[in-house]
C-alpha cells in the first residue's frame, strides 16, 4: 500500500523531471480511489513555503485525482513562486490536506484557527426588492481560504484577516460570509 505523501512526491517528481502526469495508482488506500473531497497540497523547501494550491470542493473523480491536479499546480502554477526546478526536488517536503465539507458560520464563536480552516466570501449587494444588484452586468464575488493550524495564526481575527487579504477582500467595506471546514492532514 503506497503512502499518500510518497504518492504526492512521485506526482511532483514525475511532472518536474519528465513533464508527465501519472495516473492514480491502484496500490493507494481504497478511500483515495473511491471518495471525493476538496484537497490542498502544500510544498515546502527548507521549512519555507514553495507552493500551495487546491480546491475546497471536489472537481475530480476521486481524492487521488485531486491530489495529482493540486500537486502539479502547486509545483508549477502558484503565482507567488516560479515553477519548481529539478535541482530543488531533493529538498522538498509535502503536506496533503483533505477537506471536509464547508459549513456556514453563524457566529464567530464557532471558529477555532487550530481546528477549522475558513473560507471568506463577499456577499452580493441586494436592492430593497431583494434582487441582487449587478454593476455593468458583472458581479465578481471574491473569496479567500486559509487552512487550519498554521504557524503564526493564533486568533480568529488573524485567521479572518489573512483569508480576506488572500481574497483581496476589504472586510471594512465589503460584506462577507464565512464557512468553516475540517481537514485530514497528512504530513
Amino acid at each position: 500500500m503506497m503512502d499518500i505523501l510518497d504518492f504526492t512526491k512521485q506526482v511532483v517528481e514525475t511532472y518536474v523531471e519528465k513533464g508527465e502526469i501519472i495516473s492514480p495508482l491502484k496500490d493507494l488506500p481504497k478511500e483515495f480511489l473511491t471518495r471525493r473531497a476538496g484537497v490542498f497540497v502544500t510544498i515546502m523547501k527548507d521549512k519555507e513555503l514553495r507552493g500551495c494550491i487546491g480546491t475546497y470542493l471536489p472537481n475530480k473523480k476521486n481524492i487521488a485525482e485531486e491530489i495529482i491536479s493540486s500537486a502539479i499546480a502547486a509545483a508549477s502554477e502558484d503565482y507567488r513562486f516560479g515553477p519548481i526546478k529539478k535541482e530543488e526536488l531533493p529538498s522538498l517536503s509535502y503536506s496533503v490536506y483533505i477537506l471536509g465539507e464547508p459549513e456556514l458560520v453563524e457566529d464567530k464563536k464557532e471558529l477555532n484557527p487550530k481546528k477549522f480552516g475558513i473560507i471568506v466570501k463577499t456577499v452580493p449587494l441586494s436592492s430593497p426588492t431583494g434582487i441582487d444588484v449587478l454593476f455593468s452586468g458583472h458581479l465578481r464575488l471574491k473569496s479567500g481560504l486559509l487552512l487550519p493550524d498554521l504557524e503564526g495564526v493564533d486568533t480568529v481575527e488573524e485567521q479572518i484577516s489573512i483569508a480576506c487579504q488572500k481574497g483581496g477582500i476589504n472586510p471594512l467595506k465589503e460584506k462577507i460570509i464565512i464557512y468553516k471546514f475540517t481537514v485530514e492532514k497528512y504530513q
